[in-house]
Order: C-alpha cells, then structure tokens, then sequence
C-alpha cells in the first residue's frame, strides 16, 4: 500500500509506511499536547493516534474550566495513510518540526473548537526506551520524546472564547510510537498480575526548564527514569543538562491514590541537586483521553467517523475509582525561591512499598 508518506525519505524497513514492522496488535504511533494559563483557570489536553493493526485511529480535546472537565471523543476506521493527522474535528499540522505545530478542532456538537499554535521552548528530549515483559512477552515498548512550549492562538468553550498569549500560556507535548496494551482486553491465560508506577513531569521556570519521569516495580526498585534541566533562552531553545540521578518524595491523599504533595530532586552530574517542590492545583483525568475509558479505551473500535462528547462535574467526580487513578495534575512549583509552574502525571496500579500502597486499588490510609 503506496501512501503520501512514502515520497519522504523516512523508511526503516523493505515495507511502505502504511505497514509497521512489527505484526504486534497494540503497535502504536501518538500525539499528545497539553497546555494551561499561568493563573491556572484553563488546563486543556489533546491527543490523537493511529492504531494501524487494529484499523483504527481516534483522538480527543479535554478542557478543564469552572470546576467541569470538557471532553470530546472521536475514532474512525484506518486506512493506511499516515500523512492526514486528523481524527474527525481533530487535526495535528506540523508546521516546522520538532519547533513549531498546529492543532485545530472544527465545529462539532460538543461547542468545543479551537486553533491553537504549539511554539517549542526547549529541545525535544528522547526519554530512554521504555521495555517491559509480562512473564515472557514484551508488553511494552516504546519510544517517547517530550518537548515543552509556548501557546497562542484561541480555544472556544461554549459562548466563552479564551485568547492565548505565549507569554501567559505555556505547556508541553510528547511523541511515543511502539509497542503498549491498547484496545479490546486479549483472551488467553492470564497475564502476570498488573503493576505499574509512574510520574512523569515537564515544569516551566522563567529562565529554564525541567522534566523527569519515574517508573518502578512494587518493591521500589527503578525500571525506568530520566531527569534534564534545560537552560532556555526565551527566544530559542539551547541544550540539556541530563540529570545524574533523579529521586522523590511523595504525600498522598487519604482515601486516595492521588498525589497531594511532592518533592522532587535532580542531581546534575556534577552532584549539584536541584530540589523542586509541587503542590498539585488543578487535575485534569485521563480517562477523558481514552487512557482506562470504559467505552473510548485508546485503539478500540467505535466505528467509523464517530464523534460523540461528555462533561464531568469536578466537584462530585471520586478520584478513589480506579478509573480516574491516572491523573494529570496542574501544579505550583518551587526550586529555592524560584517559582514555576509544571504538570505532574501520575498513576499508581498494584502495591508499592516505598509509598505505603498495598494491594491492587487499595487506597492510601
């Protein structure tokens, strides 16, 4: 199958594009923007993927705004062609890569719609690969690279339209592409008893930029982490300083597996730490992503062209449901005296010794 894709000289293997080199049904290949005002008022996120060995590719647009979560959902059938980034209203433009992108929502019966510029403040940072085995079956991996910027442009929320300046609006983006459980659960013996630890966390300050991400076992030994701190310049981004070790300290919620209270520290290779401190304002849940949605799970065939929207009222949503464990927390944030502004992701499946956490969805006490 020759598509658009294949006039560019981005082949890693004999096949077309259209065709991923592994036959692994959950093979994927996503985007994901999100983005905030400094006053914290309006926290949005979109994502868009192709699922080409289930056929399907889907997308959504959360906003949170006055106590609610704002969500619209879209899947359509996959045809092969990489090239058109667009999922029903949602459309991705890469207009410079790894520099500047696009993302627009047409008119659609949810009222939310948008032209919003991404404009990038630091270098896209490779994370190391993410490799993980379910007994002997390579469950996960996958590369991702995380990005962090400015945004302008406008986002519209019923009758209400917000401009957004790049000097007021900042927030990050990721790539990730390879190989993780998505779609319809597989048949078969059962799996090796789920667990999973993650954070994950892209922070603005004035004059620089951080972001560091943790996986561990049960145990607390570490499967995976990253760290940099990047010296940004306003105008142009400038290089990374990979951090030596990255370690933290977590406060949760009682009666939840939310994260209330958190400090982080990066120690730069020459042993100087960076300590860093979050205080979680505004969460904005991930299932309104598709990430453990019951109906609009990543990769799940809907049928074709299907659009359809929801709104969660804040206030009454429990975040002790194992379906709103995974989190993105918008957060104000302190290194010394200065202050920032970042998100941390978090979701916390299965016991984990050094937090206190037992059992599957046992809650902190």
């Amino acid at each position: 199958m020759i598509t658009r894709a294949d006039d560019f000289p981005v082949h890693q293997t004999a096949d077309p594009v259209a065709y991923p080199a592994t036959s692994d049904r959950n093979f994927y290949d996503r985007y994901f923007f999100h983005g905030y005002d400094k006053s914290g008022n309006c926290f949005f996120a979109v994502a868009l993927g192709f699922y080409p060995n289930r056929l399907v590719a889907d997308a959504a647009l959360n906003v949170v705004w006055n106590g609610q979560q704002h969500i619209l959902h879209a899947s359509q059938s996959y045809g092969g062609e990489r090239w058109d980034v667009c999922v029903g209203p949602i459309n991705v433009q890469v207009l410079e890569p790894l520099q500047n992108l696009r993302v627009t929502i047409d008119k659609n019966p949810s009222g939310l719609t948008a032209d919003l510029r991404f404009n990038a403040r630091t270098i896209a940072l490779e994370e190391p690969r993410f490799q993980q085995r379910s007994g002997p079956r390579l469950w996960m991996d996958y590369t991702r690279m995380t990005q962090l910027g400015r945004w302008s442009g406008w986002l519209q929320i019923g009758d209400r339209r917000l401009e957004l300046a790049p000097d007021s609006w900042l927030g990050a983006r990721d790539r990730s592409w390879g190989i993780r459980p998505l779609g319809e659960p597989e048949g078969g013996a059962p799996a090796v008893p789920w667990q999973f630890f993650w954070l994950w966390a892209p922070i603005h300050f004035p004059e620089y930029c951080v972001h560091f991400d943790v996986n561990e076992y049960s145990d607390g030994t570490r499967w995976h982490e990253f760290g940099a701190i990047v010296h940004s310049e306003p105008t142009a981004p400038a290089p990374s300083v990979r951090a030596a070790q990255v370690s933290y300290n977590l406060r949760l919620r009682k009666g939840t597996r939310q994260v209330e209270a958190a400090t982080f520290t990066l120690r730069e290779p020459s042993g100087e730490p960076l300590v860093i401190t979050l205080e979680p304002q505004v969460h904005l849940y991930m299932a309104g992503l598709g990430y453990g949605h019951p109906e609009w799970g990543h990769g799940r065939f809907l049928g074709d062209h299907v659009v359809a929207s929801e709104t969660w009222d804040l206030s009454t949503l429990d975040p002790s449901v194992p379906m709103h464990f995974h989190v993105q927390s918008l957060c104000r944030v302190r290194a010394g005296r200065e202050e920032g502004i970042g998100v941390l992701e978090q979701l916390f499946i299965g016991p984990h010794r050094p937090t206190g956490l037992t059992g599957l969805f046992d809650p902190a006490s």
